[in-house]
């Protein structure tokens, strides 16, 4: 009888919840609408401050190709995604492709500390209000990773953390297509 008595419970809980969900309208789809479609697209010319010093431009206004990679230090999934990618990026020579980081909505001191505890080497830009993030690359989330040939077009996207086996192949991929 107890059996019985869970089964109809946990039944009508289901009938409660999709009862409601479709009189509020509720739908199983995502809120948040993926950026423009962005492969085959020229990347805008854009120009951010180096988290350290500096001042950080795209690398194809000088015919290399790049490798854009979007994160936070307040991001969970950066904070899994960075210690790979720094580590593989500092045993492996990739020229003549560039890599950039682009730490966006953060804390100066909280990106600093979170570049030196994952030993990153390579420039990042401070996005500090996600200018460049947001309005040029049309990112509401993070990380999300970009591959750019020399001549500033956009040839891949991978959204969300980048296992070291997609960055590896599309950098292969981008220093194989050499400076198209």
């Amino acid at each position: 009888m107890m059996f019985i008595s869970l089964g109809l419970g946990t039944l009508l809980a289901v009938i409660v919840i999709v009862g409601v969900s479709y009189l509020t309208g509720g739908s199983s789809t995502p809120t948040s609408t993926p950026p423009p479609a962005l492969v085959g697209t020229r990347v805008a010319a854009f120009t951010l401050p180096g988290l350290s010093s500096g001042t950080i431009t795209p690398p194809w206004r000088d015919h290399h190709p790049a490798v854009l990679i979007f994160f936070a230090s307040w991001c969970g999934p950066c904070q899994g995604e960075m210690p790979a990618v720094a580590r593989y990026l500092g045993d492996h020579h990739v020229a003549p492709v560039r890599v950039i980081g682009v730490d966006a909505n953060d804390q100066r001191g909280a990106a600093r500390q979170f570049v030196a505890r994952d030993h990153v080497t390579f420039p990042v830009g401070f996005d500090a209000n996600g200018v460049v993030t947001n309005q040029v690359f049309h990112f509401d989330t993070l990380p999300e990773t970009v591959f750019v040939n020399a001549r500033g077009i956009v040839t891949s996207v991978h959204f969300g953390a980048i296992p070291v086996s997609q960055l590896a192949g599309g950098i292969r991929a981008l220093s194989a297509s050499g400076q198209s």
